[in-house]
């Protein structure tokens, strides 16, 4: 699971770099403007899995407490 997730985290920066890449070319502003929201939502979908794949919550086993003496 962990390396289907990171081979999507590699697909989603990669499409953001070719995104980056076309608006350095003549476009319309129609053509912008899809570029720009689909750049976006490619970070958003990237920023999501990114939590969902390292969210680590670290748990300690339960250990009884030590009383003062």
């Amino acid at each position: 699971m962990i390396d289907e997730n990171l081979a999507r985290l590699h697909a989603h920066r990669n499409n953001i770099k070719r995104y980056r890449r076309l608006l350095q070319t003549s476009l319309t502003t129609l053509e912008r403007n899809f570029i720009e929201r689909r750049i976006a939502e490619e970070e958003a979908a990237l920023d999501r899995l990114a939590v969902d794949t390292f969210a680590i919550v670290p748990t300690l086993p339960d250990m009884p407490v030590p009383k003062a003496a």
